[in-house]
């Protein structure tokens, strides 16, 4: 691998484990820039409907590699499938989902927490308790959305009081189960799974490594940086970064891109998410590379997520070379656009 202030960095071919797609026309329009940079991505079952059943799953994965092969070119990638826990998910369905070999976790999203949770989990332990034995047994990870819905808590502690009120709780009554706390965002997540006992790991996304709260007010609000769970404070940045670039094997990759239609960001109740497909491994270099830790971006984005998840890493490349790349202002989505986060501004690194 490259060494810092190299001018071209060639690293094992990533891995996205966290990423929307959508379906239909959005679909289409954005599978192509993951599948230019990742070899492979954990995908996100919060359609409408959800995908709550492996038959849904495997359709779901077929209209992906459908949507892959109308992009024209030879690509190689592969979608990983996930299920959408739910108050009422048969611990036979987990059996089913693995045993089908295409499904590789299940997610929970406390109910009402981001996009398309409508449906999600309204009390882990006393209605999942069969479904998670289940996760357990099968060596299948969950998929932490990990923040309270309770509206007294304020917005920006949610990932705290979910690690003292939900997290503990699960992993003492099951310390077997592999859990992934997904996008933290906080000095607590980094310290909680930096220090827990038993299979747990989490993914980070690029956001979160390189912005905290202010982008959001930054001359006015943005929406195209609010996400959930949200920017925070500068400490709780400064925090992640230094998990993600410490080595650790329990921190990988998961972007966490999420489209939205431009005009339903720029809305009076604007959708929560960040387009970060696009120019993922750029924005994930530029992180590393402020931190002093270029060096350490392969295992972040290349190893610890296969490892965690028991698969193979991958065999191919990729490459960045060093070149200003101004992110385009919008790309197109279906019949509209959508807005990549930091739009307009400028990076060092491109995907070769």
């Amino acid at each position: 691998m490259s060494s810092q202030n190299a001018t071209q960095l060639t690293i094992t071919r990533p891995d996205d484990w966290h990423l929307h797609l959508r379906d239909g026309a959005a679909l289409q329009a954005v599978v192509g820039d993951t599948a230019r940079q990742f070899a492979r991505a954990i995908i996100m079952p919060n359609l409408r409907p959800p995908v709550t059943t492996t038959e849904q799953a495997l359709a779901y994965r077929q209209r992906i590699d459908d949507a892959l092969r109308r992009q024209g070119d030879a690509v190689d990638f592969t979608p990983l499938m996930t299920l959408y826990l739910t108050d009422n998910t048969p611990a036979e369905e987990i059996v089913r989902a693995h045993a089908s070999g295409q499904v590789y976790a299940v997610k929970l999203y406390p109910a009402g927490a981001t996009t398309n949770s409508d449906a999600g989990v309204t009390d882990l332990l006393g209605k999942c308790g069969k479904a998670l034995q289940a996760l357990e047994r099968c060596g299948m990870p969950l998929l932490v959305h990990g923040e309270v819905t309770d509206p007294d808590v304020d917005v920006f502690d949610r990932e705290a009081v979910f690690i003292e009120r939900v997290m503990q709780p699960l992993r003492r009554a099951y310390p077997g189960l592999k859990v992934v706390f997904e996008h933290i965002t906080t000095k607590d997540g980094a310290e909680y799974v930096r220090d827990a006992e038993g299979p747990i790991g989490a993914t980070i996304t690029p956001q979160h490594l390189l912005y905290n709260r202010n982008a959001i007010f930054t001359g006015g609000v943005r929406p195209h940086w609010y996400c959930l769970p949200i920017l925070k404070r500068e400490v709780h940045r400064q925090a992640l970064v230094e998990a993600a670039t410490s080595g650790s094997p329990r921190f990988f990759l998961g972007t966490d891109s999420a489209p939205h239609a431009r005009g339903l960001k720029e809305h009076a109740c604007g959708c929560a998410g960040c387009y970060t497909a696009l120019h993922a491994m750029e924005l994930y270099a530029t992180a590393f590379e402020r931190a002093g830790r270029l060096d350490r971006l392969e295992g972040f984005a290349s190893f610890h997520g296969p490892d965690f998840y028991g698969l193979p890493r991958n065999a191919g490349t990729l490459t960045l070379r060093r070149e200003d790349y101004v992110i385009p202002d919008e790309v197109p989505f279906g019949e509209t656009s959508l807005v990549p986060l930091a739009a307009g501004e400028s990076l060092e690194w491109r995907v070769a």
